[in-house]
């Protein structure tokens, strides 16, 4: 197999790609861009071709996803992935292929190691039931079981809620479960009103699920857009950028107050923010047994018959708190549920409306998903936070630190 040694300076890319060769020594830009930071060094051609490197071995990854479309923005033009990666990866599927054909001739079992992961996109659906009566059979997510859930920290709630407006409806007692919280008015009726136009202008079937239009079920369609796309269209004059920013300070709001809320130690960095929308398609609501979004855990895989979630790749481990706030409540179905790790227990019952927040600690402690939508559209800002800086939206320090938000919005 290749080596996996090497430094940035002498071009051997493998080396830079810390994620994926935790040996590896960090060097320069790469390592900054590959876990996520800004490129300090403002060395963006690199920053880019690094990150599309990063890709090759995590197909999909949603915040590297976003840091390559950030510094394409930036550039100007697309990049290419190092090409020693490309060669790397050609080599290992060429001796993994020899490797399975020579086991094969001797009859010994080859299993390939899981050297690195490719999410692909947050397939649920592949690893839970999505049944709601009935609960379809259980396909098992993985014959490992050397990783287990890591425990949470101190866990406390309580704090202030930071705006004299918002208010408490439920804890994590009435909530049945830990690290839950249920807030009202978080934000008004003409800003729900507001983002839900904007939606219909920016969101784009099947965004953050590689262009999957029903990524979950073929009963809705699945609608979504980044905090980068929607600034992106307000530059362009395609949507009002006040609203678009409406959105960013939105996302900013909700991130405080959770941060606030459970009392954390640390700085709650945004990982991951989605404008989405689910809608109901006509003729196809008739004996729906399905879900809208199938139960799981925003860390780790949830695995029911073992009563266990394993922090393990394809999972998005660095999660560490979620929120969803909802823009309306004008549908049918689409309650957003609390279960336990048997994914058929319901524990408490969301009904999504203008201004409500659920947020929540992302482990297997909160199991979740979301019923049928029968009539109508739902919509919400999805919002997934993490503890740990390199993982944290690149898009966001850069906006804040750009003449945006310092532009006039006296104007749409």
């Amino acid at each position: 197999m290749a080596s996996h040694s090497g430094v940035c300076a002498s071009g051997v890319s493998v080396a830079c790609l810390k994620a994926v060769f935790p040996l590896a020594q960090p060097c320069g830009v790469c390592s900054i861009v590959v876990t996520g930071l800004e490129c300090e060094s403002g060395r963006n051609e690199e920053a880019l071709e690094c990150a599309l490197t990063y890709l090759l071995f995590h197909e999909g990854e949603e915040f590297m996803t976003e840091n390559v479309e950030y510094y394409r923005e930036l550039l100007g033009h697309d990049g290419q992935p190092r090409k020693e990666a490309e060669q790397y990866l050609r080599r290992h599927k060429q001796e993994s292929d020899l490797l399975l054909i020579g086991s094969n001739n001797i009859g010994v079992t080859y299993t390939e190691g899981n050297y690195w992961s490719s999410s692909g996109g947050r397939e649920d659906a592949n690893r839970i039931p999505s049944g709601t009566d009935g609960w379809m059979d259980y396909v098992p997510i993985s014959a490992k079981r050397n990783v287990t859930m890591s425990v949470l920290q101190e866990l406390r709630e309580g704090g202030p809620l930071l705006y004299d407006n918002v208010r408490l409806v439920q804890n994590s007692h009435t909530l049945n479960g830990s690290q839950r919280v249920l807030l009202d008015d978080v934000i008004s009726e003409d800003q729900c009103s507001e983002l839900k136009f904007l939606a219909h202008s920016v969101t784009a079937a099947g965004d953050g699920y590689k262009g999957k239009m029903s990524p979950h079920t073929p009963n809705e369609k699945f609608e979504g857009a980044t905090v980068l796309k929607t600034l992106r269209y307000g530059y362009e004059g395609r949507v009002p950028l006040k609203s678009a920013r409406l959105f960013y300070d939105v996302s900013e709001k909700a991130r405080r107050i959770i941060e606030s809320y459970f009392m954390l130690n640390s700085t709650l960095h945004f990982s991951y923010t989605h404008l989405v929308c689910r809608t109901a398609i006509s003729g196809q609501q008739d004996y729906r047994n399905d879900l809208s979004h199938p139960i799981h855990a925003d860390n780790c895989l949830l695995d029911p018959e073992a009563n266990e979630c394993w922090k393990e790749p394809p999972a998005y481990t660095y999660r560490d708190y979620s929120a969803l706030l909802y823009l309306n409540g004008d549908f049918d179905g689409g309650e957003f549920i609390f279960t336990e790790m048997d994914a058929k227990t319901v524990t408490a019952s969301v009904k999504p409306r203008c201004g409500r927040m659920v947020g929540f600690s992302s482990g297997g402690e909160n199991p979740h998903g979301v019923r049928a939508v029968t009539r109508g559209q739902r919509c919400a800002v999805a919002l997934w936070f993490t503890l740990d800086p390199l993982y944290r939206e690149l898009v966001r320090k850069h906006v804040r630190s750009h003449l945006l938000l310092n532009f006039s919005f006296n104007n749409d």
